[in-house]
């Protein structure tokens, strides 16, 4: 008996154990939730002293992600709102308003009395009605170390006409989150997924609520059938019908083994469809199995609505998470989704076709030897390779199963020498697109995508963006760059060279670096007269993957090393031409 009596002791101990140690976490993690809050009322108290509103033409905003870029529904106009920048040593959160004029190609700052508190990661849709409204819903706020975070669970809508934001105050909300996705379905705000993280733990979620505008109510909705699994930064659209919406991919974190946090990267496809009159919807979710060309799987990507119940892809990141390391490869290509065929396309810039016109032309104008046609047979059979198709089908018990179809591409019919001139006078310009980047706020208005600002890492150093391009989607040819990236802008504060430079003495430190920075410029390989951007890499690619090699450390995969070389080459080029050229 007292062998016994001693184990359930040390049971018992080991409990209260637990429980103190949980209750102190929990303490603690409240103590850091009202310090966060304490530190957004006194940015709410700075707000509180704007009386009336100001709007100022300004540059550009400055380098963010995670804001919200939307399309206003009356006028020519995009609005940006909040974001998140990081330089290394510090998180800024931000709750400005700018509105950009496409016509004009200028920004507005709009500095309107009661704004919502800072935050990033939160959602935003607009509404046509009142002379335009944008709602915002939830998003975060981080502390300035970035090591805490307060989501938030309120409800604004920003009057557009009036310029005046106000706090919709409803019960039943959705808990506090970010990363969630909200769209407009008839007279409802959708909102799906998310997470929640504190200093005790994290969640992610996948409920849905919806929000009556006509009502100014909360419901949560419980719908039927294969739920999708938890996840936040999805893509979330309206159904070609509109009466559902449609959720593609995602990113979720969960324990593994030894209590280390694991990514999960979602490349399924579910449909919520509603049934019914509208007091008496029934709401059911079930599996989507698309056809075409699905996009690699990756987290970060930036979606809009396009015309034609179509939505557009833009770029991502794929992480590859091993014990100790993390790495990504960034993407900048293209999908559409036709919701209403339910299929994916890949899009190709047609400006990268100009190899394929010239070949065309060098067959007509071949030799009687036939010269032309020799040239060009081997870019001939590339062009009219079929096209192998990747589906992936669900079966009832959830095994996945991968299907190739090959597809045969149809041949181009020959176009008039004009129409060629035409065609390749255009495509004879530099190809210009976004870099590779994540988290990217896009909008698309009179059928023109608008992409702003995101992310890209080098080694353990983190970009943050403030670019702006747009590319009109019914022609499908060219980038048009309407904000070019600024190096100055690219700062990166590590906490070694923070130490040092304080060390230093005020009256060289800062000399000596700039001396450094310049000897460091003129070692760069030069880029010669009339040289491409093709031939500059070529020529200069094992001196850019040392480069790359040098700040990446020796346990950089290869393949990693050798992309971060291509685009520090190709920021350089267009560096030295962009010079030259002014």
């Amino acid at each position: 008996m007292g062998k016994k009596n001693k184990k359930e002791k040390k049971v018992k101990g080991a409990e209260k154990t637990a429980a103190k140690m949980e209750k102190k976490v929990s303490k603690r993690a409240k103590r850091e939730e009202e310090d966060l809050e304490a530190l957004i009322a006194e940015f709410q108290s700075l707000d509180a002293k704007k009386t009336q509103v100001v709007e100022t033409e300004c540059a550009p905003p400055s380098p963010r992600l995670n804001a919200s870029l939307s399309a206003h529904p009356e006028k020519d106009e995009l609005v940006l709102f909040g974001g998140e920048y990081f330089n290394g040593k510090k998180t800024y959160v931000y709750n400005d308003l700018f509105f950009y004029n496409i016509k004009k190609n200028t920004w507005v700052r709009s500095e309107i009395p009661n704004p919502p508190p800072r935050r990033c990661a939160h959602q935003a849709v607009v509404v046509p009605q009142a002379g335009g409204q944008l709602w915002v819903f939830g998003g975060e706020f981080a502390s300035p170390d970035g090591d805490q975070f307060y989501h938030y669970k309120d409800l604004w809508v920003l009057h557009l006409g009036s310029r005046t934001w106000e706090q919709i105050k409803a019960s039943g909300a959705p808990s506090g989150r970010s990363g969630h996705r909200m769209v407009l379905c008839k007279r409802q705000l959708l909102v799906f997924g998310g997470f929640h993280e504190s200093a005790r733990d994290y969640i992610y979620y996948n409920d849905v609520h919806a929000f009556n505008l006509d009502t100014f109510t909360w419901s949560r909705l419980t719908p039927s059938g294969s739920v999708p699994s938890p996840r936040s930064a999805c893509q979330m659209t309206l159904a070609g019908d509109g009466n559902g919406i449609i959720i593609y991919g995602g990113y979720s974190k969960v324990k593994a083994k030894k209590d280390v946090d694991k990514g999960t990267i979602h490349s399924d496809m579910f449909l919520l469809r509603s049934e019914g009159k509208e007091n008496q919807e029934k709401w059911s979710w079930s599996r989507l199995n698309p056809s075409g060309v699905k996009p690699h799987p990756r987290s970060g990507f930036s979606v809009a609505a396009a015309p034609g119940n179509r939505v557009v892809l833009f770029g991502g990141v794929c992480d590859e998470e091993e014990e100790e390391t993390l790495e990504g490869d960034f993407y900048n290509d293209l999908y559409l989704y036709d919701s209403g065929k339910n299929r994916w396309f890949p899009v190709q810039l047609k400006g990268a076709k100009l190899e394929k016109k010239r070949c065309r032309r060098r067959r007509k104008e071949g030799t009687a030897e036939g010269q032309g046609d020799e040239e060009c047979k081997e870019e001939t059979q590339v062009v009219q390779d079929p096209v192998e198709v990747v589906k992936e089908i669900v079966t009832e018990d959830g095994t996945v199963m991968t299907i190739k179809e090959v597809v045969p591409v149809p041949l181009v019919e020959d176009k008039s020498e004009e129409e060629e001139e035409e065609e390749e006078a255009v495509a004879a310009a530099p190809l210009v697109e976004p870099c590779p980047r994540s988290s990217a706020m896009a909008a698309v208005k009179h059928g023109k995508l608008y992409l702003y600002g995101g992310m890209f890492e080098v080694g353990d150093r983190q970009f943050t963006l403030s670019d702006f391009y747009s590319l009109d989607l019914h022609k499908v040819d060219l980038w048009e760059v309407l904000v070019e990236m600024d190096p100055k802008t690219q700062e990166w504060l590590e906490e070694s060279e923070s130490e040092s430079g304080e060390e230093e003495d005020d009256s060289g430190g800062d000399e000596e670096s700039e001396d450094d920075e310049d000897e460091e410029e003129e070692e760069h390989p030069p880029v010669k007269a009339g040289e491409t951007l093709t031939d500059f890499q070529a020529r200069t690619e094992q001196y850019w993957t040392g480069l790359a090699r040098a700040n990446m450390g020796p346990d950089a995969k290869e393949r990693k090393v050798m992309k971060v070389g291509q685009a520090m080459a190709k920021v350089f080029y267009e560096e030295q031409v962009g010079v030259s050229q002014s």
